[in-house]
């Protein structure tokens, strides 16, 4: 598979990105195995960007790993920097279907309390509040009442 090719500047912003990473993929003494292949897929899968640590002393060896990795798995080198290697493809978006029953799920509501002396801060207070809850006016949290139907209407049903 052909690698991707990227612009200096797309480079320089992915480098900038890849600084605070740590290697998730570490290359042993037994080089570039199947194992160590399939794990960087994986972790590019999930991550998009991912450092590779390289415990080889050889820098051309460094170097072809790098080539084949990028080769192998279609993504674009950033960069080799001694012995850390950063890979980047761009992740797959995830199609997820839309439910349209699906209800509004708990929110986070801050609360101001006022104190009855007029110096003193308001105490504010986070309430979770569920989606069969409602927020009354005075700040508390009350669950909410079933609908209401007539006698006329449940003796139908």
């Amino acid at each position: 598979m052909p690698q991707i090719q990227l612009t200096p500047a797309q480079r320089k912003e992915h480098r900038a990105l890849a600084h605070h990473l740590d290697p998730v993929v570490m290359i042993g003494n037994d080089g570039l195995t199947a194992a160590v292949t399939k794990e960087a897929d994986a972790a590019l899968s999930a991550h998009g960007l991912i450092k590779i640590r390289v415990f080889s002393d050889d820098r051309t060896a460094r170097e072809a790993t790098f080539q084949a990795l990028c080769d192998s798995l279609n993504a674009a080198p950033i960069q080799h920097i001694g012995k850390l290697l950063v890979l980047w493809r761009p992740k797959v978006e995830k199609d997820r279907p839309q439910d349209e029953d699906r209800m509004p799920g708990p929110r986070d509501v801050k609360v101001l309390k006022y104190s009855k002396r007029g110096g003193q801060r308001p105490e504010v207070k986070t309430l979770r509040v569920l989606g069969n809850q409602r927020l009354t006016a005075g700040g508390t949290v009350k669950r909410a009442k079933p609908k209401q139907t007539s006698v006329k209407r449940r003796s139908q049903t």
